[in-house]
């Protein structure tokens, strides 16, 4: 800019991509300019998501540039990251990779005794179960140790996301398990196979990662729908078996039983 070399300002101008107001005099331009006030570009991924859906996120991202290869489920970790115009999706890819290593890291090394895993990558499949069973933080250390109990006692997990994944990918049926669906032949299908899945099903985010080593301190085996969007919880399959006749009571008459 002629007026920056002339006022001595050029030396101080910073590259970046920049958006100003209609009618934005030069002076401000300038300024702007000299302050590095870069327009911020920011891509979020939410908890829970799958990679084909991560990937579809970022291909729909005009300022990325490049092609997306689709990555390892459970390999990345979803939080908000800022990126500029012009940075290709690989890196994108690559830095939630990253960020995702790190915090399995530290998690895995400061997790409880006894956990049911032989490697890291067995917290990731169990918190990606975690993650996709419920939206309520603050339940996710209680059911990753209902699923615990149970993989420590030989019992299948029974969770309905891992019979979703195995049907369909992860994308949402629209309906309701069917019989069919539940009876899939998939090694995912956690209601005719013992263990866990043999990878994550999702993308799990701090929280979930968390629980999975560091669940809570109990010795519940189930949990159903309690209407309010969270579940109760039982240690026995009987009290199970009443829980769950007050959910198909709440579903029936679309408010809880008295």
């Amino acid at each position: 800019m002629a007026t920056a070399v002339i006022t001595g300002g050029a030396r101080h101008l910073k590259a970046g991509e920049y958006e100003f107001p209609s009618g934005a005099s030069l002076a401000q331009i300038i300024s702007t300019i000299q302050r590095g006030a870069v327009l911020r570009h920011f891509i979020t991924i939410p908890e829970g998501y799958t990679s084909r859906e991560v990937a579809d996120v970022l291909r729909a991202a005009a300022f990325l540039a490049g092609p997306v290869q689709l990555p390892s489920e459970g390999s990345l970790l979803p939080e908000t990251y800022e990126v500029r115009r012009g940075d290709t999706r690989m890196g994108v890819i690559s830095r939630m990779a990253a960020a995702r290593r790190d915090l399995l890291r530290q998690l895995w090394s400061r997790r409880i005794p006894g956990l049911p895993y032989e490697t890291s990558g067995q917290a990731v499949i169990l918190a990606s179960v975690v993650e996709k069973e419920t939206a309520k933080p603050e339940e996710r250390p209680r059911i990753a140790a209902v699923f615990i109990n149970r993989l420590k006692k030989g019992m299948r997990l029974e969770s309905d996301p891992t019979v979703i994944y195995a049907v369909s990918g992860g994308v949402p049926l629209g309906h309701g398990l069917r019989v069919s669906e539940l009876a899939s032949p998939s090694s995912y299908n956690t209601y005719r196979f013992a263990g866990l899945p043999p990878t994550p099903i999702a993308n799990p985010g701090r929280a979930a990662l968390t629980a999975a080593l560091n669940p809570a301190r109990t010795d519940d085996l189930f949990f159903v729908a309690d209407g309010s969007g969270g579940h109760v919880f039982a240690s026995t399959f009987e009290a199970h078996k009443r829980n769950v006749a007050r959910w198909r009571n709440i579903e029936q008459h679309g408010g809880p039983s008295t």
